[in-house]
């Protein structure tokens, strides 16, 4: 029987108080995506510059730690689901990875080569794969099926703000402290640790199964699971579309060259994506459970396309580097918490966080492999021909993930696996 993973909504009904309030450890979640973000993009703003202005790598090189970057989490984000799901203590694995994440930000100072800053972002993507699935399950256990979208959307938001002053702080400190990169990498690992404490100290541990009682889960029976069309088809969608995905690094690289932007200033791009997300994660969200998460989610892909021609068109200057920083956030308010709404509204209770982690893992592998692809494009046929290219390759894959999601059957509800 053909199971579709389209959402539509009104499927489920949840009483209105319930729908209207967003859940304490939403927003507590929230709080610590709000404290990492703020760590990790403080880097992750300096980290594209500092490799290839202060360090001296060559644009291959960057393509390498990208990918690594990208996808290097794929190895654990189905460890971090299982073990959630195995032994229904998501909160915890959730907070190992957090910790792993934390501590590869003081590493990152007598890291000087490409090797040692290679083993720094493995350990830092390691523990955000540990961590992912676990604490996307932790939400939609606490969220009511019809708000789910809102709730990501909540989340996603909190998670931005820590994502937009991140960079201001980054840019702050180059623009005040000499030679400032030492700087950020220790106050980008203080922000952590609190980000840490507010998890352990304040996040209930909250059990998905506790109400129905102790349930084994086996990995024979995940896999199953994972197998069923409701979940196997969100899976290869995500990861046909992350193939042909641009790292953002490469993006703003792009953006800076073009414009010839001071190296001080180029934590702003991500500032001016970050802006454009958190304006639109909550109404993208909520829009996603009104009208379908896969409809939203493929919307976005739109506008992604729509960045690659801004970067590889003939105009340049402030306003046209605005104009792609919005389409960027907007591309990222409409997919990056829409994807596991999706997946967990699919998804049976017992193998939600693997079903979260296997979408999840689809899309940072496709990633790794576009990101090695587009730096190799980039040295040898240029950028401007290489975002056409990645341009082209995006709208041939959007029909097949609409079809892969069910978009071209109308009117079929989403189906929990069984």
């Amino acid at each position: 029987m053909y199971v579709s993973v389209r959402d539509r909504p009104g499927t489920d009904t949840t009483p209105a108080g319930r729908r209207g309030r967003v859940a304490s450890t939403v927003v507590l979640l929230g709080v610590v995506s709000l404290l990492t973000d703020v760590s990790s993009e403080m880097v992750n703003a300096v980290l594209p510059i500092y490799l290839t202005k202060v360090l001296g790598l060559g644009i291959l090189a960057y393509g390498v730690v990208d990918g690594i970057y990208q996808g290097v989490s794929a190895l654990v984000r189905v460890v971090g689901g299982y073990l959630a799901d195995r032994y229904d203590h998501p909160k915890w694995v959730a907070a190992a990875g957090y910790s792993v994440s934390a501590l590869s930000r003081i590493a990152l100072l007598p890291a000087h080569g490409f090797a040692s800053v290679s083993a720094v972002i493995t350990a830092d993507r390691l523990g955000k794969g540990l961590r992912t699935a676990p604490r996307d399950t932790m939400i939609a256990a606490a969220s009511p099926p019809d708000a789910l979208g809102r709730n990501f959307g909540v989340h996603r938001a909190l998670d931005t703000v820590g994502a937009t002053i991140g960079p201001l702080a980054a840019f702050g400190l180059l623009l005040f402290v000499a030679d400032g990169y030492d700087a950020i990498f220790v106050v980008s690992f203080a922000v952590a640790v609190a980000g840490v404490a507010v998890l352990v100290l304040l996040v209930p541990g909250r059990r998905a199964r506790r109400r129905q009682g102790p349930r084994t889960v086996t990995a024979r029976g995940v896999l199953r699971q994972l197998a069923s069309p409701a979940v196997r088809r969100p899976v290869a969608a995500a990861g046909l579309l992350g193939l042909v995905t641009i790292g953002d690094g490469f993006l703003y690289l792009a953006l800076q060259d073009r414009d010839n932007l001071a190296a001080r200033y180029f934590p702003l791009l991500y500032v001016g994506t970050n802006i454009a997300y958190l304006a639109l994660a909550v109404p993208l969200g909520r829009l996603a459970d009104r009208i379908g998460r896969a409809r939203v989610f493929v919307g976005g892909q739109l506008a992604l396309v729509a960045v690659y021609l801004v970067a590889s068109g003939p105009l340049s200057g402030l306003g046209t580097t605005v104009v792609a920083l919005a389409l960027l956030g907007t591309y990222y308010a409409a997919t990056d918490g829409v994807l596991p709404a999706l997946v967990s509204r699919v998804a049976p209770e017992t193998g939600r966080a693997s079903a979260i982690a296997a979408a999840q893992t689809a899309v940072v592998l496709a990633r790794f492999v576009a990101s090695l692809g587009f730096g190799w494009l980039w040295m040898t046929i240029g950028l401007q021909h290489a975002l056409w290219l990645a341009c082209g390759l995006l709208l041939v894959a959007l029909p097949a993930a609409g079809w892969l999601l069910g978009l071209h059957r109308r009117g079929t509800p989403a189906r929990v696996a069984p």
